[in-house]
């Protein structure tokens, strides 16, 4: 049964009980994989779906969202989940992949990369099939599919699952925000009830991806002007200094939120705004699953990978830049050792233009709601 199966979509699996999940990386990531959760879930309704993840993993999808059961945190793999070369403790994973073996999965979904390394070891936790995505260099699964560079990845994973019959017409299956959420953000951070919020979301893993502090502060201006609430907000102690920034750069007044929300607390305010304004991350895909609209702003190489599926609410603007500006070096293929902005060219005008036509879009949708029934 070992080998490429293809990309057709097959039948169901029978008798599936339980099927293993392997995607310990960041919020994003989780988010890209939620189609093929969809799919999964309503293909095999009965069977028990566990997230192989991190801590956050745990802490984050407790009691949220059906399309995941249970999460299994796992010890520092390298290559799965942690650098390649990081020190690990071989006891302590071989531990955590007998304890695997002995739920004796039907289905193990490889969704992590091209499997060089968490091929390997999505196959010592003894599942009866795995399934997933292989690079040239890696062990076979199973089922496979070819790992290819610059696909979407949110489709890449639907296809993934449709060798084992997965299917779903959901595109954008939606998180739901918990009281817990709520809680956190009503304790921390006072909004207005009364006017709408703007949420700027400047951060981005590589800094290649982040779109000037001048240009953001300038697009959150216009929607102050317009009666908005601006609100910047940042995770980890590297953005505070960036949402800072572009408070400082504003006329207008706005909040600094950097470093003041956990993920359950960002999910309760990108759910409350009506509009999110980011940098290609993971807070902009928590945004898209909370059905918040949403700009972002990304190289034109991310965009391929990590673009939404859908339209109504999502807007992209994307920069065609390949050269470094500091060196020339091409960094299509490999990147150089300079950090600049790779979407600095991508204009205020066009950002500006996006995001209102989402406002827009959302203020005629407000408005058609209250008018009474007989009018609609």
């Amino acid at each position: 049964m070992t080998g490429r199966t293809g990309s057709g979509v097959r039948e169901p699996v029978s008798d599936v009980a339980s099927i293993a999940v392997l995607r310990p990386n960041q919020i994003g990531d989780f988010v890209f994989a939620l189609p093929a959760l969809a799919a999964l879930r309503e293909t095999y309704p009965a069977t028990r779906i566990v997230y192989l993840g991190r801590a956050w993993h745990k802490a984050f999808l407790d009691r949220r969202t059906p399309l995941v059961d249970e999460v299994v945190v796992l010890p520092p793999v390298p290559g799965v989940g942690a650098p390649p070369d990081i020190a690990v403790d071989d006891e302590l994973i071989e531990a955590a992949c007998a304890a695997l073996r002995e739920r004796r999965f039907d289905i193990a979904c490889q969704f992590y990369g091209g499997g060089r390394h968490s091929n390997p070891f999505i196959r010592r936790i003894g599942a009866r099939m795995t399934v997933g995505v292989r690079s040239a260099d890696a062990e076979p699964l199973d089922r496979w599919l070819p790992y290819v560079p610059w696909h979407n990845e949110r489709l890449r994973l639907l296809e993934a699952v449709g060798l084992i019959g997965a299917r779903t017409a959901d595109l954008q299956p939606l998180l739901p925000v918990l009281p817990r959420d709520r809680d956190e953000l009503a304790a921390k951070l006072r909004l207005p009830g009364d006017r709408p919020i703007v949420v700027l979301s400047p951060g981005a893993s590589d800094p290649r991806r982040r779109w000037p502090v001048e240009k953001f502060a300038a697009v959150a201006d216009v929607f102050a002007r317009k009666g908005a609430r601006v609100v910047v907000q940042g995770g980890g102690p590297d953005e505070l200094e960036l949402t800072a920034a572009i408070v400082a750069a504003m006329r207008e007044p706005a909040i600094d939120s950097g470093g003041l929300l956990s993920l359950d607390g960002l999910a309760a305010l990108l759910q409350r705004a009506r509009l999110v304004i980011a940098s290609d991350s993971g807070p902009l895909q928590l945004a898209q699953a909370l059905g918040t609209p949403a700009v972002g702003i990304f190289w034109f190489v991310n965009l391929l990978i990590s673009g939404p599926l859908t339209s109504h609410r999502n807007r992209c603007a994307a920069s065609l830049m390949r050269a470094c500006p500091v060196c020339g070096r091409d960094n299509l293929r490999s990147r150089c050792e300079h950090d600049p902005s790779f979407v600095e060219d991508v204009s205020t005008e066009e950002v500006t233009e996006l995001a209102l036509d989402l406002w827009n879009q959302e203020e005629s949708a407000s408005a058609a709601s209250e008018l009474p029934a007989i009018l609609r």
